[in-house]
């Protein structure tokens, strides 16, 4: 099959690889000619695990290719995805000036039935409004399609390649037997083909994260009630995660969510009920737990510093909203990280892969270190804020003899406090005994 898809962020990119893995011929298009100079060579312009070789097989086996003329990647495919950014305006709502913007563009250069798909995340009646751009101009029969994606950051080629279920939103016979067609390789296993009105699809995305969001911000209020009650978050985390109603996914405590889908979707589905005059004091009451996080746990460590951190070192391991990501968008490492500016201190920091990301955030206030350990010399405290493997068992000893202070507050509760204790650290966790 022959298929477009427009925007190359994290989503659009790993859909057309993907695509182009299972045999399609896939051209991807953007308008950022550097990025697709990059993706020319093959190189990714962000970092996810396996992306990069599949881009690298699939430009060798010209089945992948990238361009910055839409007119080519509309008039070459029989289906297009629409993977562009929505950003979320002040008051929350989605800005779809790009999703709309390149419908009409679309509606320009038609040249025979279409089937336009709408990847990005846009609320409930997106897809009428882009069929009345389209058909303003359209001189071809063509249909619109919702069809949410699912993917994490940091296994998102997996997810696609082995996705839990595909959402398809259309009433088009001839549009529905084309998407199956299309994600037959994907789903050989038996995992659902769900097929709905374009309106619930759309809401499904958005319902789906913000339950996920709702879990995670739970269980951060049960942290907090954990701490005043002396109870241990994590082992209330397995009492509850293992009935099987619940499940054991997104109950960990921490620092609060990030990245570049719950906290807009989150936002966005608000906005959406509002507009509907519908008060969903859930999602309201989840944004603020989610923001209140991050100075709780800010006031850790001002509490144990009497609230002075003036001259004192605190070394930050992670930077990214999640682990095997560079992606900095709405990270928790940017609010923690400036309010401990603020309140004097000095910050060295160090992530894996997202050093460079994170600069165009933090700038020069914070001193980045290529290894984890040189983020420690002389430091009076580590915060840990994202919670990468290469964090989970480090050499306590050697830590010991680098860092100033034997201060560790773990923001993702990733050790255990009683060996730390041992060690002769003073630790602090989130919802446990310190």
């Amino acid at each position: 099959m022959k298929i477009s898809v427009i925007g190359t962020g994290y989503v659009g990119l790993v859909v057309g690889t993907c695509f182009a893995e299972t045999g399609n011929d896939v051209i991807c298009a953007d308008i950022d000619e550097k990025k697709v100079r990059m993706l020319r060579k093959g190189k990714s312009p962000i970092y996810e695990p396996g992306l990069e070789g599949l881009i690298k097989s699939n430009l060798k086996e010209k089945r992948l290719k990238f361009t910055t003329n839409l007119e080519i990647a509309i008039k070459q495919a029989s289906v297009i995805f629409l993977a562009l950014p929505t950003p979320p305006f002040e008051d929350g709502s989605a800005d779809l000036s790009h999703v709309l913007s390149v419908s009409k563009v679309i509606s320009e250069h038609m040249n025979g039935y279409k089937v336009i798909v709408n990847k990005s995340t846009v609320p409930v009646g997106t897809a009428d409004r882009v069929r009345q751009v389209i058909a303003k101009k359209a001189n071809y029969e063509f249909d619109v399609v919702s069809n949410p994606e699912f993917l994490k950051e940091g296994a998102a080629v997996n997810d696609f390649m082995k996705p839990d279920r595909i959402v398809v939103g259309s009433n088009s016979a001839r549009a529905i037997s084309i998407m199956q067609d299309l994600y037959a390789p994907f789903i050989r296993t038996g995992n659902p083909f769900i097929v709905m009105d374009e309106r619930s699809s759309e809401l499904t995305k958005y319902a789906a994260n913000s339950f996920l969001a709702t879990k995670i911000s739970f269980m951060n209020e049960v942290a907090n009630l954990c701490e005043r009650v002396g109870a241990d978050v994590d082992m209330v985390r397995k009492g509850v995660g293992t009935d099987p109603r619940v499940g054991p996914q997104f109950l960990f405590a921490g620092v609060g969510y990030g990245g570049s889908c719950f906290p807009k979707d989150v936002s966005a589905l608000a906005k959406t009920s509002e507009e509907y005059k519908y008060d969903f004091k859930i999602l309201n009451a989840v944004e603020w737990v989610n923001k209140q996080q991050r100075i709780l746990f800010v006031n850790k460590v001002l509490k144990h510093f009497g609230r002075k951190l003036k001259g004192k070192v605190i070394a930050v391991w992670g930077l990214s909203f999640k682990p095997n990501t560079d992606d900095m968008r709405e990270a928790p490492s940017i609010t923690i990280i400036k309010e401990l500016l603020r309140h004097g201190a000095t910050v060295y920091a160090h992530d894996p892969v997202a050093n460079q990301e994170a600069k165009k955030h933090l700038g020069s206030s914070v001193r980045y270190f290529d290894n984890n350990y040189d983020a420690l010399k002389g430091a009076d405290a580590l915060v840990v804020v994202t919670e990468w493997n290469e964090f989970r068992r480090p050499d306590f000893d050697k830590m010991k003899t680098l860092m100033r202070g034997k201060v560790i507050f773990d923001g993702r509760n990733i050790y255990n406090p009683q060996i730390l204790s041992e060690k002769g650290f003073d630790y602090t966790g989130i919802g446990r005994e310190n």
